[in-house]
């Protein structure tokens, strides 16, 4: 096993190793979610935490690491013999995203349960991580299916697996760690609040930590055992700090004082539920332990809530996480009381970035430690484009530019979100795990059976039984037991839901420049994303104005980038919808050798009054035709108002293969149709 990188080289990144170590003072804090860039050492830092944890006492032979103070009276391999206990170093155990759930879970000997009745169970990740660390890099890529299991194990603290009435359970208690880059989409809201504490990491944009942290890396890389024994020292001592902030942590007073503080904490920041409150208070509490107090303060009433609610008060996916820490002192003040008698500030310096230096902060010790960290954070602007376009006389609200030519439209705010209905691709796909199209999967409502292609992982027990019936006199069947064989096993096929590439194209021009309606349609857009976010798709944006067609937003699992390109989106110019629809029919060629199984959906956002150019009409029918050749699902956004209407939008949706769609016609209550289904050919409204 290589030598991981020493957590006491790591330089920077106060907030990321503080959280890591209150969670190995107290795994009751539930975990961290590390949200970040990449190269910011999420990894490198979960990864190091592990060689500090404490040694764990074990069952002898025991595969679910029971403790042989309390062994599991439910465990696969017991019932114990106390007197065999055995002590090994903590695990980290990784989670692959691609994993099975057999992987995850465990998985049963079918063959042997049917015919011998035996529960011949091998055990899973979550087995090896009981007591342990559960790491997941990449945690908001991980299918659902694998998350609905997490969210049980972490709820419960044990694993069920469950076949054909044969079961099996065993505890699964870990500290959960996940790392994330936010810009490869979000978490679903119910795993985000599993995690105890969250962090945002950055690379510091200081010159003189940048080089101390090249330094460190290249001596870890020429050197693995040299550079970990130079900071060995450090480590232990880490190490033994670690063991006395548990040792401190049961006569730690939380005070009635703390306690108001924190719940007022929660309810200004109007979190969900009650288990902000609790983490918030095991996490002050463990903020203690690690000073070495036996009361907790005001200080750290306010570490735990910038680590413990940040990612609890978003109200929906496109609330940036954070904090108002100006809210925070105030609301802190206000319920100040008698029991924190300690100093507010007098301890808890002011930092410089966005989080919070206090006396719960790792120290940065060791040889070559470097300048105190200055926690710069990087401007982060989405650029909107400035070009110059020729004016379009549909656009009254802009005013001419110099030289008689047209000027762009600044952005403006979009319309308040709305619930959209849902839009699906026709027929059965094979694509990513989601919730909008139906699709063959492992998980979902059982419609046939078939033989196994690979190992069995649903089995269909009446097709299985059936298979066998027929051949158990040859077979020799003697007594009640059925004789059962590889040959007989039968897959079970079943049909769930998939995600989609969504793939907004929308009208950025002059036609569409007016305020009042492109506020609209923005919110429109919007809510589509926000139905995109909720059912697991890709998305894309390609946006079309003035001569020519750009790609905003690449194909993204990040709705939360989609949006912000929308926020940013300028207008003005001619309508240049054929080079729209280009440019989207190449975004779909690429993406389809990318990711072949994930059907796409076009939804062109328009007024279909199609300007600029030669016979700009004609192009922009040939160029739809594209789509309705290659039998892709779309829809047109008819984004065209007042009295009188030219229908162009419709009839664009038309040689698309597609139909179209007024604004409240998309809206989810509206009384004009219900769920509307895309063909590839033509998309169908169901009454």
């Amino acid at each position: 096993m290589s030598t991981p990188y020493p957590f006491t080289a790591l330089v920077g990144q106060d907030d990321l190793r503080l959280a890591l170590l209150l969670n190995a003072v107290s795994p009751a804090v539930g975990g961290v979610l590390v949200r970040g860039e990449k190269g910011t050492a999420k990894s490198t830092a979960v990864r190091a935490l592990s060689a500090l944890l404490p040694q764990v006492p074990v069952v002898a032979g025991c595969r679910f690491s029971c403790d042989p103070a309390a062994p599991d009276p439910a465990c696969p391999d017991g019932p114990h013999d106390v007197g065999g206990a055995s002590v090994r170093d903590a695990r980290m155990v990784e989670l692959p995203v691609g994993a099975s759930e057999d992987r995850l879970v465990g998985a049963l000997d079918i063959e042997r349960a049917l015919a011998e009745g035996v529960k011949a169970f091998e055990p899973g990740l979550l087995a090896d991580a009981h007591r342990g660390i559960l790491y997941v890099d990449e945690v908001n890529l991980l299918h659902d299916h694998l998350v609905d299991l997490l969210l049980d194990a972490a709820a419960m603290g044990a694993s069920y697996v469950e076949r054909e009435g044969v079961s099996v359970r065993h505890a699964a208690r870990f500290l959960l760690v996940g790392t994330m880059n936010p810009e490869e989409g979000e978490l679903r809201p119910q795993l985000l609040d599993r995690f105890g504490l969250t962090v945002e990491v950055a690379a510091s944009r200081e010159t003189d930590q940048r080089v101390e942290v090249v330094r460190r890396r290249l001596a870890y890389d020429d050197d693995t055992e040299g550079f970990a024994a130079r900071w060995h020292e450090d480590e232990s001592a880490l190490r033994d700090r670690i063991v006395a902030a548990r040792a401190l942590l049961p006569h730690v007073r939380l005070g009635d004082g703390a306690l108001r503080q924190i719940a007022a904490t929660c309810a200004a920041f109007e979190v969900d539920g009650m288990r902000a409150d609790i983490v918030m208070a095991r996490t002050a509490t463990a903020l203690a332990a690690w000073a070495g107090r036996e009361d907790v303060l005001a200080e750290d009433v306010r570490q735990a809530a910038l680590l413990a609610l940040p990612h609890r008060r978003r109200r929906n996916p496109f609330d940036a996480p954070g904090l108002d820490e100006d809210k925070l002192d105030d609301t802190l003040e206000q319920n100040g009381d008698d029991d924190n008698d300690g100093d507010d500030g007098g301890d808890d310096p002011e930092p410089d970035g966005d989080g919070p230096g206090g006396g719960g902060q790792p120290p940065q010790e060791g040889p070559d430690a470097p300048a105190p960290d200055a926690h710069d954070a990087p401007a982060s602007d989405t650029d909107a484009g400035t070009g110059q376009d020729q004016d379009d006389d549909a656009s009254p609200a802009r005013a001419p530019a110099a030289g008689g030519g047209g000027g762009e439209q600044r952005p403006v705010q979009a319309s308040e979100p709305f619930r959209t209905k849902m839009l699906s691709v026709p027929g059965l796909g094979e694509g990513a795990a989601g919730r909008r199209s139906r699709a063959r999967t492992e998980h979902g409502r059982t419609t046939g059976a078939r033989r196994p292609q690979g190992a069995l992982t649903k089995l269909h027990l009446a097709a299985t039984v059936h298979a066998a019936a027929p051949h158990q006199r040859a077979r020799g069947r003697v007594g009640r037991g059925l004789v059962v064989r590889r040959d007989d096993l039968r897959q079970a096929t079943r049909e769930g839901r998939e995600g989609n590439l969504v793939l907004f194209v929308v009208d950025a021009s002059g036609s569409m420049a007016a305020r009042q309606r492109m506020s609209a349609v923005k919110g429109a857009v919007l809510s589509l994303l926000l139905d995109a976010y909720q059912r697991r798709d890709k998305v894309g944006l390609v946006t079309f104005r003035g001569s020519d067609a750009e790609v905003a937003l690449p194909p993204t699992s990040s709705v939360d980038a989609a949006a912000a390109r929308l926020e940013t989106l300028p207008t003005g110019g001619r309508t240049p919808i054929a080079a729209g629809l280009l440019k989207a029919h190449d975004v779909l060629r690429v993406e389809r050798l990318r990711d072949p199984a994930r059907r796409p959906l076009v939804v062109v956002v328009t007024d279909g009054r199609a300007t600029g150019g030669v016979e700009p009409v004609a192009r922009a029918g040939r160029a739809a035709r594209l789509f309705g050749a290659a039998n892709i699902a779309s829809v047109v956004v008819d984004c065209e108002s007042g009295h009188i209407r030219l229908g162009l939008a419709g009839q664009l949706a038309g040689e698309l293969g597609g139909t179209a769609v007024t604004l409240d016609e998309l809206r989810a209550d509206s009384i004009a149709g219900l769920v509307k289904d895309v063909q590839g050919t033509q998309m169908r409204s169901v009454a």
